[in-house]
């Protein structure tokens, strides 16, 4: 299996998903080339990040030294108590590195599966972050086209004929086409005027765009219509074309009958060493060869201290390893019990894997910062909101949470549309604050009414224990 190793490169799904998440209005880090915060000032939004901004810095230097392929098997900490951004920073150093770079995130409660073990599922998740980048050389044809006839036959063999004339600014050559060919054109909804390209290895037709000779065809223009100059030179070309692939990728290609086709099934399963350790082997050839390189990305394990010692230990032993990511952790854990042992540790983290770790602090926000961390929730999630509304819900971030007020933006926006309301006033936001509880009032009122509340054991736990003399008459 190691001399014919299967890489398909990654599709990507073009359909854009409208949906608003937690953390869809950040963009990146913020930051310029010197690491300055490219804010005016620390509370205004920078990238969709505000505050935090030795924490901005520090990411900065790491995602520097990604970019320079130097911080491979590496671990960084993201410690800080909750609601101060250290899911938002990993995700800005995603943004940061674009598509190239691979980033896989987890929550530490998904490794834990009946499917596959603990060590599986982290060796699978390691090597996503790890990527292939592998240049090859292609046979293409690149140009206009300047007709397409198609020609369907009758009698005794019926079946499609056609002829493709495609031009350069410097020449003009007819194709004869096949079926396939006649269908792939089809498929793609070519017509004279565009402009494509044609893997000749594959057959793979790639419609570039729209000539700029066809611009004032109005008629036959959408809105998203992208107009591109018509080639030069010859019509046939050899290009240089790069995939990055993850390593994870090709494990699954090689393991499963079905090959590609398993990407999508999603189960992949347990993978064997020994297919691991094959694929490995020839990688290593390809970098040799020079037609591969390594590109380090980064693994994100959300809340760590859920992890137990087992999976801590394989870390420990991971990060040691010449196809190790860049490992990013994050916890709003102080002094914690580590799972597996009986013993307490920083963050819940063993100190042998601590001393790996450069640790950056979060730190709570100040309330100017919550205000506009709000106002820009606000604007992601199109909902216009008074100006003394938002001070009431910025003092109640202060004086609860931070997610709590981010929640109660879309529930006040419904009430404001029920009263017929364009922006979130006062009043909508003090019934939603009475309507839905936060931790503090959801506490209160059950110590309140603990005792309609079923399986409660308070009563018994609060009782005396019985004192020495009672125990001796007992004993009596």
């Amino acid at each position: 299996m190691a001399t014919n190793i299967q890489v398909t490169p990654s599709i990507k799904d073009t359909t854009k998903l409208e949906r608003i998440g937690a953390h869809s209005h950040i963009t990146g880090l913020g930051i310029n080339d010197a690491l300055e915060s490219s804010s005016i000032s620390p509370t205004t939004s920078s990238s969709g990040l505000i505050g935090q901004v030795k924490a901005r810095k520090a990411m900065g230097v790491v995602f520097k030294l990604i970019q320079q392929g130097k911080i491979g098997g590496r671990a960084i900490l993201l410690a800080g108590p909750p609601s101060t951004g250290k899911t938002a920073l990993a995700m800005g150093l995603a943004q940061n590195l674009g598509n190239d770079i691979p980033f896989c995130s987890l929550s530490a409660t998904e490794v834990f599966s009946l499917e596959v073990s603990k060590t599986e599922a982290l060796t699978q998740a390691i090597r996503r972050s790890m990527g292939v980048r592998i240049v090859e050389e292609q046979e293409i044809m690149e140009g206009e086209v300047v007709e397409i006839q198609i020609d369907t036959l009758s009698g005794a063999k019926p079946g499609k004929t056609g002829r493709l004339t495609l031009c350069t600014t410097d020449m003009e050559t007819i194709y004869d086409l096949g079926t396939k060919m006649i269908d792939r054109l089809t498929q793609e909804r070519v017509t004279a005027g565009d402009v494509i390209r044609i893997d000749k290895g594959t057959g793979k037709i790639s419609k570039l765009g729209r000539s700029v000779s066809r611009s004032r065809d109005y008629d036959a223009m959408g809105s998203n219509t992208k107009f591109v100059q018509c080639p030069e030179g010859e019509l046939q070309k050899r290009t240089t074309v790069t995939h990055t692939v993850s390593l994870h990728e090709i494990d699954v290609i090689n393991s499963r009958q079905q090959g590609f086709m398993a990407l999508f099934a999603g189960d992949t399963g347990e993978i064997s060493e020994n297919i691991r350790e094959q694929i490995d082997s020839k990688v290593s050839e390809w970098r040799t060869e020079g037609r591969a390189t390594l590109v380090p990305g980064v693994l994100f394990i959300d809340e760590v201290h859920m992890l137990d010692m087992d999976c801590f230990s394989f870390l420990n032993r991971a990060l040691e390893s010449e196809l190790c990511p860049i490992v990013i952790l994050a916890t709003n854990r102080g002094q914690a019990m580590i799972r597996g042992t009986n013993f307490m540790g920083p963050h819940g983290i063993p100190l042998d894997l601590l001393d790996r770790l450069l640790i950056i602090p979060t730190s709570p926000y100040t309330l100017e910062e919550m205000k506009e961390i709000l106002r820009v929730r606000c604007g992601e999630e199109q909902v216009e909101m008074m100006d003394d509304a938002l001070d009431l819900l910025t003092r109640i971030a202060k004086e609860t949470s931070l997610r709590y007020a981010i929640q109660m933006i879309t529930t006040s926006s419904l009430v404001a549309k029920k009263r017929n309301s364009k922006k979130v006033e006062l009043s909508h936001i003090e019934r939603c604050h009475k309507l839905f509880f936060d931790v503090q009032r959801s506490t209160k009122f059950i110590m309140e009414y603990q005792n309609q509340f079923l399986f409660h054991e308070v009563e018994e736990d609060s009782k005396p224990a019985p004192s020495n003399d009672n125990a001796d008459k007992m004993e009596e």
